[in-house]
């Protein structure tokens, strides 16, 4: 007899509820990942996500391999791969970490009634969120919509402090099924391979994670509250790729960040409630994605279902290149395609301008974070992508635009992310950088820009933009 042990978005031994029980229940362990390209559909993982599941893999099979076991692999529809080596390995329990996507909270389901049918004992357990989407309930009973009163209640609730405890040597079968050879499943680019930047940034894996969080905590948690806003400064955590694929927890996030601020005072103790409350729109997402399944596809707020959005191929273009001709918006999407990863201020400005000034669907630009960005998860992303927008809950409201070259004059005063990011306008002074338009032919050419040609003219006049998205909206809440 044996036990199945399978990892999906919890690539990590520490802390981990559904490894520890899997250990504590005395069988041989088979430690399995599927790979669901079948099972996610639409939402399968984009190109990024794909190179950095490859290095977190090949980190979890190391630390399997130093206690003494190893990480069977197997690409396929989980509904056929876990009953299947079920039978390969005479597996007598199942163990497993929950998924809270709508297709994976089905596909669970399914898979864990067919194994106790069959006789085979199916566990599951909690490893990803702090509080679970269904534990948290408004005084009427009903899911939270509105950010400000969830974050109260999980504030409020005692948070279980990690589990520290992984095994030297975990007991194996006589022998281990057929895995795949991970190469095999080219998760990562080779022609053309774009990944240079994100292998100069990223270090996948569990281990990763855990410098990442030392390095954020020990060094940068006093100053986060103000200095994550600033895209061009290392101020934030970074950790949102391991959270994505489990590589840390947050109860492990948490009470580091806890601790670091019990035993400091300002501005370590201000910094650490700032992160905190977004460790909490983390959980707010998934909140959101469990009771309203929807949420990827359709906006959650139903008056936009018939909003005007623009269909122009050549601008969504434009912006996917980091060539619409606003400094900061161009920064960012060209951070995003070289590191796989996008400043949070910059997120948001980048969104806004998508939907606001080009008016184009919140949907392409979810559609295009899925495939590039290293921590695309599904509910954040289709969370933020409804919030900026204007159509989700809580969400900020539509007139509320942006103006591009206001927000890289406040949050990039110097330009020093611009400069990096977009080095054709490296030469420029900095009352030009964020708006080089504004700019005389003769300091331009001092600075060789040449609009047009060295740097695209704005795709659009924010005034103009802004002036035609506020009347789609007012015509919206006429028809409402």
């Amino acid at each position: 007899m044996v036990a199945l042990l399978w990892f999906r978005q919890d690539l990590r031994l520490a802390d981990n509820p559904a490894f520890s029980a899997a250990v504590a229940c005395g069988l041989p362990l088979v430690p399995v990942y599927v790979l669901e390209d079948e099972d996610a559909g639409a939402w399968a993982p984009g190109g990024a996500a794909r190179w950095w599941l490859h290095g977190s893999l090949t980190s979890l099979a190391k630390s399997l391999d130093h206690c003494g076991s190893q990480l069977v692999l197997r690409k396929g529809k989980a509904e056929d791969m876990i009953p299947a080596l079920v039978a390969e390995t005479g597996a007598t329990s199942v163990f497993w970490n929950r998924r809270y996507e709508p297709w994976a909270t089905a596909r669970d389901a399914r898979i864990k009634d067919a194994l106790r049918k069959s006789g085979v004992e199916a566990q599951s357990f909690n490893a990803s969120l702090l509080c679970e989407p269904w534990a948290l309930k408004t005084q009427q009973g009903g899911p939270y919509r509105v950010f400000t009163p969830f974050w109260k209640a999980l504030r409020a609730r005692t948070h279980e402090p990690p589990s520290r405890a992984v095994p030297k040597h975990l007991k194996k079968p006589g022998s281990f099924p057929r895995s795949d050879a991970l190469e095999s499943w080219s998760l990562r680019p080779k022609s053309p391979d774009w990944a240079g930047g994100l292998r100069s940034l990223w270090h996948p894996g569990e281990a990763g994670a855990a410098a990442r969080l030392r390095a954020f905590t020990g060094k940068h948690l006093g100053a986060y509250r103000d200095a994550r806003n600033l895209p061009s400064v290392d101020g934030t955590s970074r950790l949102s790729p391991h959270l994505h694929f489990g590589e840390i927890g947050p109860r492990q996030i948490w009470h580091a960040v806890q601790l670091r601020a019990e035993s400091s005072g300002d501005p370590v103790q201000s910094g650490a409630e700032t992160y905190l409350s977004e460790i909490a729109w983390r959980e707010f997402s998934y909140h959101l994605l469990y009771h309203f399944p929807h949420m990827p596809e359709t906006p959650l707020r139903e008056a936009f279902a018939g909003f005007p959005w623009a269909n122009d191929a050549k601008k969504l273009r434009a912006w996917q290149r980091g060539q619409t001709g606003y400094p900061i918006v161009d920064a960012g999407m060209r951070e995003l395609w070289t590191t796989g990863w996008m400043h949070n201020r910059v997120r948001m400005v980048v969104a806004s301008f998508l939907t606001k000034h080009l008016r184009i669907d919140w949907r392409e630009g979810e559609k295009w974070f899925w495939d590039t960005l290293v921590d695309a998860d599904l509910a954040n992303n289709s969370a933020s992508w409804q919030w900026v927008a204007g159509c989700g809950a809580d969400a900020a409201p539509y007139f509320r635009i942006f103006n591009p070259t206001l927000q890289g004059e406040k949050f990039d005063a110097d330009g020093d992310y611009i400069r990096h990011w977009v080095p054709e306008l490296a030469g420029l002074p900095a009352k030009l950088l964020h708006a080089p338009w504004t700019g005389s032919t003769v300091e331009l050419a001092l600075a060789g820009v040449v609009l047009g040609k060295t740097y695209p003219h704005p795709i659009v006049d924010h005034a103009s933009a802004r002036a035609k998205a506020l009347s789609a909206y007012r015509e919206l809440k006429s028809d409402d």
